[in-house]
């Protein structure tokens, strides 16, 4: 009874893991975390890589703050010209901003709104002038021996004035390709017409297929020619030269009827452009 007295009392205690043996799954979350992020990452860098310039110019816009940092800003006159120094490349914060090609107060930029009005202004203007070429408000300054041979349409181009051969009555002379008379009288009247505006003006020669097949081809040749006779006679007229931005000759490559050698294809387009082009 002594020898149990003094035996030491043991006491075992046993510990309890709960979650297995990698220490619950908090390490799970961190991981999806990461992995997520890895994710949305490489998603960008796709995109960066897919999108065009202007389209992430547009996402760095829509992403802008919309409120004005300042209420008044330092545009001024001058280089800037308006409430705010952004240009309409970058959406001013105040919807108003300078323009590099209208620095001046009277003409300052409005953001969008006045390349929209700009836009709105030139189809005015390009309708006006096919007004008067066709004499839609009643008076036409083309003569009556001209206004046939005359078709005016609006394009995204710009104003087309086709000037085109019809039967018995060609445009040029086929022996000297000389224009007729009444060709130079349409120049000279356009040159006028042009003048009101300052769009850049573009001349096109076409020519009807020839009914024979020639050793060597001359339609590129005469069909240039002709360009450039148009344009003679529209700098004769008063036109500026540093307005015509381009003179070409399409030879027959480019027929408006059937068949080919029909008169109604040899024909001159002038184009008054789009500021934009």
């Amino acid at each position: 009874m002594a020898d149990n007295e003094l035996r030491p009392i043991i006491i075992k205690r046993k510990k309890v893991i709960s979650g297995g043996g990698h220490h619950g799954g908090a390490w799970k979350v961190a991981y999806a975390d990461f992995v997520t992020a890895m994710m949305a990452f490489f998603m960008l860098l796709w995109l960066l890589n897919a999108t065009t310039e202007n389209q992430r110019k547009g996402l760095a816009d829509y992403f802008s703050p919309t409120i004005p940092v300042a209420r008044i800003s330092g545009g001024g006159d001058g280089a800037f010209g308006g409430e705010s120094p952004f240009s309409e490349e970058v959406l001013a914060q105040e919807g108003t901003g300078a323009s590099s090609l209208r620095p001046t107060e009277g003409r300052q930029a409005m953001g969008l709104e006045g390349a929209a009005h700009d836009a709105e202004e030139d189809a005015a203007n390009l309708a006006a002038i096919e007004g008067s070429l066709s004499g839609a408000g009643g008076d036409s300054i083309v003569s009556d021996l001209a206004r046939p041979h005359i078709q005016t349409r609006l394009t995204d181009e710009g104003l087309v004035i086709e000037i085109f051969s019809r039967p018995g009555a060609p445009i040029f002379d086929a022996d000297t390709g000389r224009p007729q008379p009444w060709l130079g009288e349409i120049a000279v009247a356009m040159a006028d017409i042009f003048g009101t505006v300052t769009n850049g003006v573009a001349v096109e020669a076409h020519i009807a297929a020839e009914p024979l097949v020639r050793a060597t081809a001359s339609g590129w040749r005469r069909s240039t020619e002709r360009a450039q006779t148009i344009r003679t006679l529209l700098e004769a007229g008063g036109l500026d030269p540093q307005r015509i931005a381009r003179v070409t000759g399409h030879s027959d490559r480019e027929p408006v009827v059937a068949p080919l050698i029909s008169p109604r294809n040899d024909r001159v387009e002038v184009i008054l452009l789009r500021h934009r082009y």
